[in-house]
């Protein structure tokens, strides 16, 4: 498969927020990748993506006919489960397992609360119905199915008017055949009604973790697909009739008709856009490890990158969901530059995580906002230019910027306005600091041993000032940081993943069993990228385990590489690196100990061309431009001031600084310097003694 031709150069990434909707633009004719934002349309979010098509193709001088591939990251899904817009859904499980996803897995967060929040339940008990069947964990039927007993859900499912129906049944992972054929009756007398299947979504052990990414699963399907029938519907306006692919929660693309069967996939299609930017960049920069931290209005996302792979989970969460899906592992904490400064009752400084949101906003907006952020104090301490903010598209109010600051913070704890933006920041510091400290300290990893690459709208004003509290001595900042995301689709492939629970020891014994299930996998895997149109020479197939001591109740994922036959030699090293994975991350491991495989996977790839950006030249203007008053050390400084897209790889900054650009702007402390370094990034490095 060929992503462009030369009749069609132009590829488009899109990644579609809460506010806005980002762009890349990468036209093959120049090489030159280009950013561009637009207002997002919450009413229908395939409006304001045509729109910014639109404007983009005026702004850069392409017609729509010219776009071959778009690349679509969307929150769609996540959103609709968040704000509970999902449809109207059944589940039928195994007779006497109806109440699975009430029963959960009895965790309290708060140990020490009189009354703990329940965990939510998407399918209320009476659209929970027994099915009479029962499949052991050997994958042998011990009550077959009671197909009599058919008619009656069926009339059930009618009288309850679902949309959908989720399929989970006991031990499906180890034999579908209940299942299959239980959708296959469904849809025999009900072809219109979605039907998603625990054995196809997540064929993996453990009950309610792979019913609730089911039930997931099946209530967003009428809502994904929605979704993409109005897009579908454009695509032809105006000649613009791309090959469309959607972004998954493990950082690769699918086919729209996988994004309609399996929309539970999406969960996190937005926010792996950065994770994927990072894995690029460990590559052009040459920094196998990267902790990448994007810092938004509302939240804060850090990411590992660990000798050149970006860190995947096989389970996640949404909104105290569980979905047993592979995604990109990310920490995410309530801090950004909309959170939300205030002192508590016994004055203590807070920051976060309530947000101010887009309305009204922080202060500065002047959009009725009285309670002052983190972008409020950045302001109020010179970081920020009130007549360049977003390139000059809005203007910041800075009187009422310090009163609030004055009224809110100084006042209760008897400080000045710049002392109180200070506190802000410190506090927002620490809390940045302390995310990423256990992002990597979970992993047994030293964040000394990382480069800190910094996007987002507001990471740059923070990253230096953190990068210095975790002793890491580097910081990138890369170009286009407010729509890195974007960049980072830009340059996905076709990926899916494909799971067997098969438990089994790690011996050689088991090998002919391995052997059997690694096969099959592959051959699966490599049917479904010669479904989406991979060409032979293009598919990838990496196979990895879920592993575990015999007696934990946890596995760690290690990769085998594109391994077809393992011999015992394979099976042995193996081992051998999940021994040294579980020592880095539990401080101890146990060689003599036997060792279980639980759960066999199969990363199918599909690549896609990916023309290689060029660097845009520098803006003809001086790239310093000046110098503005900044609260820095106690006292007001002059302090110089950089245009970003004027600068050449000759210029260095020395901090204090700062550096602006369209859409960010980058503070550089004392005692750090700065120059422009590989794929325009700019690289900021601590001073040594």
């Amino acid at each position: 498969m060929t992503s462009t031709a030369p009749s069609r150069p132009v590829r488009i990434a899109v990644d579609i927020g809460g506010t806005f909707t980002d762009l890349m633009i990468l036209d093959a004719r120049d090489g030159i990748a280009r950013a561009w934002k637009t207002p997002t349309t919450p009413e229908d979010p395939s409006i304001g993506l045509l729109r910014g098509v639109t404007e983009a193709s005026e702004r850069f001088g392409f017609a729509l006919p010219e776009v071959g591939l778009l690349l679509h990251g969307t929150t769609i899904a996540t959103n609709a489960v968040l704000e509970r817009k999902l449809a109207n859904g059944v589940l039928l499980t195994t007779a006497g397992f109806e109440d699975v996803l009430e029963i959960n897995r009895h965790v309290r967060r708060d140990i020490y609360g009189l009354s703990p929040d329940p965990f939510p339940t998407l399918v209320p008990r009476d659209r929970r119905l027994g099915v009479p069947e029962r499949m052991r964990a050997d994958g042998t039927a011990e009550i077959a199915l009671d197909e009599a007993a058919m008619p009656a859900l069926l009339d059930r499912i009618a009288a309850l008017g679902a949309d959908c129906v989720a399929v989970s049944l006991l031990h499906a992972y180890a034999n579908p055949a209940h299942e299959k054929r239980v959708a296959e009756i469904l849809r025999a007398a009900r072809p219109d009604l979605p039907v998603s299947l625990s054995s196809d979504i997540s064929p993996e052990i453990r009950e309610y973790e792979r019913t609730s990414t089911t039930v997931l699963n099946a209530l967003l399907v009428p809502v994904v697909k929605a979704y993409l029938d109005r897009l579908e519907a454009r695509l032809g306006e105006g000649g613009f009739h791309p090959l469309v692919f959607l972004v998954q929660s493990n950082g690769g693309v699918c086919s729209l008709r996988m994004a309609a069967e399996q929309p539970a996939r999406l969960l996190l299609s937005g926010p792996s856009g950065g994770a994927l930017a990072a894995g690029r960049l460990a590559t052009l920069l040459a920094r196998p490890n990267l902790v990448a931290v994007d810092m938004g209005g509302t939240s804060f996302d850090v990411s590992v990158v660990q000798d050149g792979r970006v860190a995947v989970i096989t389970q996640g969460e949404i909104d105290r969901l569980p979905v047993r899906l592979p995604m990109v592992e990310m920490r995410t904490i309530g801090a950004g530059g909309g959170s939300i400064a205030a002192v508590d009752a016994g004055g203590r400084l807070t920051v976060g995580p309530r947000s101010a949101g887009a309305r009204p906003g922080p202060v500065s907006y002047g959009r009725g906002g009285t309670e002052p952020t983190v972008t409020d104090a950045n302001l109020a301490l010179g970081r920020l230019d009130p007549d360049f903010f977003l390139g000059g598209m809005m203007k910041l109010d800075m009187p009422g910027t310090r009163a609030a600051l004055d009224a809110r913070v100084g006042g209760p704890l008897g400080l000045g306005v710049e002392q109180a933006a200070e506190g802000i920041l410190t506090v927002t510091n620490a809390n940045l600091g302390a995310a990423i400290r256990l992002s990597l300290f979970e992993k047994g990893l030293d964040p000394r041993d990382f480069c800190l690459l910094s996007f987002g709208g507001a990471g740059g004003l923070h990253a230096t000032e953190v990068a210095a509290e975790l002793g890491i001595t580097e910081v990138a900042f890369p170009r286009e940081p407010g729509t890195l995301s974007a960049y980072g689709i830009l340059f996905s492939d076709l990926t899916q993943d494909i799971a067997r629970s098969r438990v089994m020891r790690a011996e050689a014994g088991s090998l002919p069993r391995l052997g059997e299930t690694i096969a099959a996998l592959r051959a699966e895997a490599d049917a479904r990228l010669a479904a989406d149109g991979i060409e032979a020479g293009r598919r990838r197939i990496a196979i990895a385990a879920d592993m575990r001591y015999h007696g934990q109740a946890f596995e760690l994922l290690v990769p085998w590489g594109e391994i077809a036959s393992p011999d015992a030699g394979d099976l042995a090293a193996l081992v051998e690196d999940f021994h040294a994975m579980h020592r880095q991350r539990f401080s101890y491991a146990n060689p003599g100990d036997a060792v279980e495989i639980v759960t066999l996977r199969a990363i199918a790839t599909g690549l896609l061309d990916k023309p290689e950006p060029a660097d845009p030249p520098p803006a003809g203007r001086p790239a310093r431009k000046g110098t503005r008053r900044v609260f820095e050390g106690g006292a007001w400084r002059e302090v110089p001031v950089w245009d970003r897209d004027a600068m050449t790889a000759s210029d260095l900054i020395e901090g204090p600084a700062v550096v602006e650009e369209a859409f960010a702007t980058h503070w550089i402390t004392r005692g750090w310097t700065a120059s422009l370094g590989a794929a325009g990034t700019l690289m900021a490095r601590r001073n040594t003694p």
